[in-house]
C-alpha cells in the first residue's frame, strides 16, 4: 500500500463543491470524495498552523505536548527533563515513527518546518523536501517537486508522502493566467452589505478596516498580490476577498488533479490511499476576521477530510461520516490500517472498525483551542438534535469578544448571532464539559502547567502582542472610537 496525504493550508470545507459550495472550486477533490468517504465534522484540536500540525504529528493535544502558540515558551514542545531517554517522546511515539515501524518510507514535500522553526515536526521523516519559500509557494512551485518524487519513487511500495499546498493561504496569489473564474458567481448568501457595514464599525486584526493585520498597509506580505484586498470598504472588495480565496482553492485543486493523473500514469492509482485534509480552516468574515485563522471557532478549526483507501472504502463511495472527530483520531486510524499499534501516550482514538464497516462512530463532544491570536477554548457539542459551539475567550486579540459566546450552528453556521444570553443553560452545560476535559487532561499530563496559561502570562498570543495604545489611536482616527474605552479597560491600558 502507498499513502498520499495532500495537506492544503487554510482550506475550509464549505468552499469545496463536495461539501455543498455553490462555486465550482474543486472538481478533482470532489471526484475523490465521490469515490471515498467524506468527513463532515472533523476538527483540529489546536489552531492554527504550528499547534495543529504538532498535535497531529504527535498524536497529542497541545495541553499535553506544550505547543499552542506561534512564539514564546508555548511554541516549543515541553522539555522532557532528566527522564528523557536517548530518544525523545516524539521520536519514539510520533505519527511518522509509527508509520516507519509499520514498514513505511516517510517523506514530506513542504517548507513548514522552516516556516515555523518547527524542527521537531521533521521527526522520523526519511526524506524532507523543503520547497524553500516559507509558505509563499504556489502550486506551480510545489507540483513539479511532487511529480519528480513520484517519477522516482512512486512505483515503490510502502511509502507515505505528505504534500503541502499553500494557495488558499493569504496572500492570495493564484497565477494571473487563471483569470477571474468566479466573476459571474454570486457571493455566499450569508454575506451581505449589512454584515460588511457592521464589520466596518468593529475592531481587531484582519477585520474589515485592516485585512492584513492591525493596519491597512498593502506591503504586509512583501510583494504585489493583485488578488489580495487590504480593506473591505465595499462589496466589490468583499468579492475580491472571496474570489481570491476561491481562486487559491481552485489552483490547489488543479494540482491535486495533476498529482492524481501522475499516479494513474505510473499504474499505482488503485494501490494508493489518497487523503485530502488541512491544518486549519479560514474565517472569511466570520467574527469579523478576513482571511485568517485567529479563533477556536467553527471556521478556523473545522477542516475537510476525504479518504479514498483501496480495500477499505471501495464499497462506501460517496459516504459522508457525520460523527465528531479530531484530526489525530484519523492519524490513529491510519496507524491501525497499516498494521501498527497506536502508542499509549496518544490522545488520538482510532475508529478503524467503524471506518471499515461504514459506521459513524466518534466523540461525544470536542474541545478545540487557539492561542496564537485570540486565546480561546471552544466546545463543539450536540444537544437535542442541534449542533452547538461554545467559545470561552481568555484574550480577545483586541476584537472585543465577550468572555462567553454560544452559536447555534444548525441555524447560524456563520456565527452571526451570539445566543449565550438567551441559552444560559447551554453555556453552563458547555462550561461543565470544558472543565471536565481540562481536569482529565491535567490529570494525565506530564507537566503541571497548562500552556494556555503560559501564553496569558506572556501577554497573549504572539500575533496579538502589539502597541495597544497606538492601535487605540488608530481606532479613534477610523471612526471606531466607541471601542477605545472597553478595550483599554479589558487590557489594562490608558485610553
Amino acid at each position: 500500500m502507498r499513502i498520499l496525504y495532500i495537506d492544503i493550508d487554510s482550506l475550509r470545507p464549505d468552499h469545496l463543491g463536495c461539501y455543498g459550495y455553490h462555486r465550482n472550486t474543486s472538481p478533482h477533490i470532489d471526484r475523490v470524495a465521490a469515490q471515498g468517504v467524506r468527513f463532515d465534522n472533523l476538527y483540529v484540536t489546536d489552531a492554527p498552523c504550528l499547534p495543529s500540525r504538532t498535535a497531529l504529528w504527535s498524536g497529542r493535544f497541545g495541553i499535553h505536548n506544550g505547543v499552542v502558540n506561534h512564539g514564546g515558551v508555548a511554541s516549543e514542545p515541553f522539555i522532557e527533563g532528566p527522564g528523557r531517554g536517548f530518544e525523545s517522546t516524539l521520536g519514539r511515539t510520533g505519527w511518522m515513527r509509527c508509520l516507519r515501524d509499520a514498514g513505511y518510507h516517510t517523506a514530506t514535500i513542504s517548507p513548514f518546518g522552516e516556516r515555523h522553526s518547527a524542527w521537531h515536526w521533521y521527526a522520523n521523516f526519511n526524506e524532507v523536501h523543503n520547497t524553500g519559500r516559507g509558505g509563499l509557494e504556489s502550486g506551480e512551485e510545489v507540483g513539479p517537486v511532487v511529480m519528480d518524487w513520484l517519477q522516482r519513487r512512486g512505483r515503490d511500495d510502502h511509502w507515505f508522502l505528505h504534500v503541502n499546498l499553500w494557495d488558499p493561504h493569504t496572500p492570495y496569489r493564484a497565477p494571473a493566467e487563471l483569470g477571474e473564474p468566479f466573476a459571474s458567481d454570486p457571493l455566499p448568501a450569508w454575506y451581505t452589505e449589512q454584515v460588511r457595514t457592521l464589520h466596518w464599525s468593529q475592531p481587531g486584526p484582519h477585520s474589515a478596516q485592516e485585512v492584513n493585520g492591525y493596519d491597512n498597509k498593502s506591503t504586509t506580505f512583501g510583494g504585489d498580490y493583485p488578488r489580495q484586498p487590504v480593506l473591505i470598504d465595499s462589496m466589490d472588495q468583499a468579492r475580491r476577498m472571496f474570489d481570491g480565496y476561491d481562486a487559491g482553492v481552485l489552483w490547489s485543486d488543479h494540482w491535486v488533479g495533476q498529482i492524481l493523473t501522475k499516479l494513474r500514469e505510473l499504474g499505482v492509482d488503485n494501490d494508493t490511499a489518497v487523503i485530502i485534509g488541512a491544518d486549519h480552516g479560514e474565517n472569511l468574515g466570520e467574527l469579523n476576521i478576513y482571511g485568517d485563522h485567529q479563533t477556536a471557532d467553527q471556521h478556523t478549526c473545522r477542516v475537510p477530510l476525504i479518504v479514498r483507501w483501496p480495500g477499505v472504502t471501495d464499497t462506501q463511495a460517496g459516504r459522508v461520516d457525520e460523527a465528531l472527530h479530531y484530526h489525530f483520531d484519523f492519524a490513529a486510524t491510519m496507524i491501525e490500517l497499516v498494521g501498527g499499534s497506536v502508542p499509549g501516550n496518544w490522545d488520538g482514538v482510532p475508529f478503524t472498525a467503524a471506518l471499515r464497516d461504514g459506521r459513524d462512530e466518534g466523540r461525544d463532544c470536542l474541545v478545540i483551542s487557539q492561542a496564537a491570536w485570540a486565546v480561546q477554548r471552544g466546545v463543539r457539542f450536540r444537544h437535542d438534535g442541534g449542533e452547538w459551539l461554545y467559545l470561552r475567550t481568555y484574550h480577545d486579540a483586541h476584537h472585543g469578544y465577550p468572555d462567553d459566546m454560544l452559536f447555534d450552528l444548525t441555524h447560524d453556521p456563520h456565527e452571526q448571532h451570539d445566543v449565550a444570553a438567551e441559552r444560559s443553560d447551554l453555556v453552563e452545560h458547555a462550561k461543565a464539559l470544558l472543565e471536565d476535559w481540562h481536569d482529565a487532561m491535567m490529570a494525565s499530563a506530564t507537566h503541571d502547567v497548562d500552556p494556555l496559561q503560559t501564553v496569558m502570562q506572556e501577554g497573549g498570543g504572539l500575533h496579538a502582542r502589539i502597541d495597544l495604545p497606538a492601535y487605540l489611536e488608530r481606532l479613534k482616527s477610523t471612526g471606531r472610537g466607541d471601542w477605545v474605552e472597553p478595550l483599554a479597560k479589558k487590557h489594562g491600558v490608558s485610553a
